[in-house]
């Protein structure tokens, strides 16, 4: 019995070991003010602090350092606050960014009363200022009260957001400041003084989006306006028609509560660019609130990446693609010279459901090489087009486009009248919904021929639109495809010889080895 005993001290001293090391484990270490949280410690700050702000970073990220500089200065404004700030490295605690469902975008979240569940996510700070705001306005109240006019003259907000209320304990107040609090690095105030409501000419139950005091645009309230109806309004006027997609612009751009975006691919060195502008600004006018216009410069290096998502090349601009942020799925207009009307109806369609999504391959059709016009898909584009033993002729169309629909029955007649031969192809393909790995010349109809021959060539035709002058065409092509051909053949011929000889002479050299 004496050999437990003599173990017992020394069970006793490993437990305490442990229960210390355990003890160091969930320190809670500080840096400049802010927590610096792990798997281990995350639970003791949400039992010690009722209200804890936590940034989930990742360090390596420019959206990660931007959101780390804007949080280490609104720690030293919040040092004396009931709010503590924290810190958790998402890459290094990967194991607990998990658990938290906190593996996406940097993030600010605000836990409360040690709930590990129960969190507020901060809107997207644009500063310092906009988490203590964020803070304040949650605590209330959301939105300062206006009583003179002088306090809005004086006023130096380069933007703010002026209601103007019968009622200040009304449904309409409580949506104003949920939106508020939502939108922190815009100013709001309300008022019910008679003299602010005069010099801008309304009545009660408004919202007035103002630079420097002057009004940009009003917006009545009803018993239908939600808090999202409201932010909706201020987000999109608080920018200009068209937005340039920039460093500086991409979070308002991302952040916008409208999720239909109509982007112009344009080089904005390009002679046509006045023109282009003006008529994607006034498509913009006519949808505000409902599509977002982002304008797309493809001479800035800077926006390769958001051309390489969208897979678009700086010499297929200009285009116009819309894209919808909850599925999103893309459309596109695909002609070389947009103009108003045109980038109108397309921004209709959409919004109608009558758009084609732009998809790497629409579906086979069944029978699609059954007619005589054959009907070509992303998939089966390249294994018809280039195929080295037919003649192929394809109509690029656009359904929506007028001046493509009145080619059809010329395309039928064409096809008809080469029916009779084996060598021969006629189709056509929607260049709208379908992904095709080149570019096509000048807008659209777009007639293209593809030649009998190994090499991958298109023919555009540019010529008078009809029968006749497309057969001498295809016929023509078809005699230079011929010569052509011999010539490959002729050069496939002897590389294949070339080989055999090269296997022949290395078959000698291992058979003489061998012997």
């Amino acid at each position: 019995m004496a050999r437990p005993l003599l173990l017992l001290p020394v069970l006793l001293l490993s437990a305490l070991c442990l229960a210390v090391s355990g003890q160091e484990a969930e320190t809670l270490l500080e840096e400049d003010g802010i927590l610096l949280l792990n798997k281990i410690n995350f639970n003791k700050a949400l039992r010690t602090y009722k209200q804890l702000l936590v940034h989930f970073y990742v360090p390596l990220s420019a959206d990660g350092r931007r959101l780390s500089e804007v949080f280490q200065g609104a720690a030293g404004q919040l040092q004396d606050s009931d709010v503590k700030l924290a810190t958790v490295d998402v890459t290094k605690d990967k194991e607990l960014a998990k658990e938290l469902n906190a593996t996406g975008p940097p993030s600010i979240r605000l836990y409360l009363f040690g709930e590990q569940f129960n969190f507020v996510a901060c809107p997207v700070p644009q500063s310092s200022a906009s988490i203590v705001t964020w803070l304040k306005r949650r605590a209330g109240p959301a939105a300062d009260l206006i009583t003179d006019l002088s306090q809005l003259v004086s006023s130096k907000e380069e933007l703010s957001v002026l209601g103007f209320f019968q009622e200040l304990d009304s449904e309409y107040v409580r949506i104003f400041h949920s939106a508020a609090v939502s939108l922190p690095d815009i100013s709001f105030a309300v008022t019910q003084n008679d003299d602010v409501i005069s010099k801008y000419d309304v009545t009660h139950d408004v919202v007035l989006l103002l630079k420097q005091s002057k009004l940009i645009q009003a917006y009545r309230m009803t018993p239908q306006t939600s808090e999202v109806d409201l932010m909706t309004f201020v987000s999109v006027y608080q920018m200009e028609p068209v937005t340039e997609y920039t460093g500086k612009t991409a979070n308002q751009i991302l952040s916008s509560p409208v999720l239909s975006h109509a982007l112009l691919f344009v080089n904005k060195g390009s002679a046509d660019f006045p023109h282009l502008h003006a008529a994607f600004n006034a498509a913009a006018e006519v949808f505000r609130m409902k599509i977002l216009f982002v304008l797309v410069d493809v001479s800035e290096p800077r926006n390769g990446r958001l051309m390489e998502y969208f897979r678009v090349r700086d010499y297929e601009a200009p285009l116009v693609r819309l894209v919808n942020l909850t599925d999103h799925v893309t459309y596109q207009l695909p002609s070389s010279a947009p103009d108003a009307d045109s980038i109108e109806a397309f921004c209709r369609d959409y919004l109608d459901g009558k758009a084609k999504a732009k998809m790497q391959s629409e579906p086979i059709p069944e029978g699609w090489d059954q007619r005589p016009v054959k009907e070509l898909v992303g998939s089966t584009f390249e294994q018809v087009a280039f195929n080295p033993n037919k003649t192929v002729f394809v109509l690029f169309y656009v359904p929506y486009s007028p001046e493509s629909r009145a080619v059809f029955p010329l395309w039928e007649e064409l096809a008809e009248a080469l029916e009779a031969r084996d060598d021969v192809v006629v189709a056509r393909i929607d260049a709208s919904a379908n992904d095709i790995e080149m570019s096509v010349q000048g807008g659209y109809p777009a007639f293209c021929l593809f030649p009998a021959v190994y090499a991958e060539r298109a023919v555009f035709y540019t010529g008078d639109r009809k029968v006749k002058a497309l057969l001498a065409f295809v016929h023509q092509e078809m005699k230079k495809a011929a010569k052509d051909r011999i010539k490959e053949d002729d050069d496939r011929s002897k590389y294949v010889k070339a080989l055999k000889d090269e296997e022949e002479e290395e078959e000698r050299k291992i058979n003489k080895q061998e012997l």
